[in-house]
């Protein structure tokens, strides 16, 4: 869901559980999940998110904040990797016992490149199969600009930086790329076609313009 509060779009979550209270939390990544008893109405979690609307954007800028100061030590033990939507500790991704302090950045680089490419091998088949289209190639590039791309001769390109966000984001950029197969424009059928495989993509589109700076190495 989200909500508009000021000039800025606050993006979040729901959980529904079966507690009584309602919570709203952030993490280190700045991804908010609102969590409310089963049964709460959209209405009233919107209501709630905006009214706590400035102690979370506030909170929002704490967290990007620490995310630039921690961007010189995101080689060592103390730097952080987003990884699939969440933060994880060098040592969580790769190997690094006996390797030295050189390598390792291009060891850290060739882990999301391998891995964005088996995950969206594997869910490009579910939507390509949904969609009825068939790429002529898919390719995972490095880029600054672009999170994907599909050429008129029906090659399609992803950035290994994608691997990054959360895998429903995944999933949006890739059904963007797909439907590209059938509309090459951003007309009002293309975004219809969107719209039908992922209702809510306007959300994901978001969370890349929010976090899309904090994905990369």
């Amino acid at each position: 869901m989200r909500i508009k509060f000021g000039n800025d779009y606050i993006v979040f979550d729901v959980q529904y559980g079966k507690g009584k209270k309602s919570t709203i939390e952030i993490d280190a990544v700045g991804h908010i999940t609102v969590k409310v008893p089963k049964g709460t109405s959209e209405e009233i979690i919107k209501k709630n998110v905006e009214a706590n609307g400035k102690i979370i954007l506030e909170r929002l800028g704490r967290v990007s904040q620490i995310r630039e100061m921690s961007k010189d030590k995101k080689y060592t033990e103390q730097g952080k990797f987003p990884y699939l939507g969440k933060e994880y500790s060098l040592n969580e991704l790769i190997e690094t016992n006996g390797i030295s302090n050189e390598l390792i950045p291009d060891i850290v680089k060739k882990f999301y490149i391998k891995n964005c490419k088996r995950i969206i091998n594997e869910r490009i088949k579910i939507y390509q199969k949904h969609l009825r289209v068939e790429p002529k190639s898919v390719k995972i590039v490095e880029s600054n600009s672009q999170w994907g791309s599909c050429t008129w001769d029906k090659k399609i390109e992803f950035n290994y930086r994608l691997i990054m966000a959360p895998i429903d984001v995944i999933d949006y950029v890739i059904v963007h790329e797909l439907c590209h197969l059938v509309h090459m424009n951003h007309d009002r059928s293309f975004w219809r076609l969107v719209g039908s495989v992922v209702p809510d993509y306007k959300e994901k589109q978001a969370y890349l313009g929010r976090f899309g700076g904090y994905m990369s190495l």
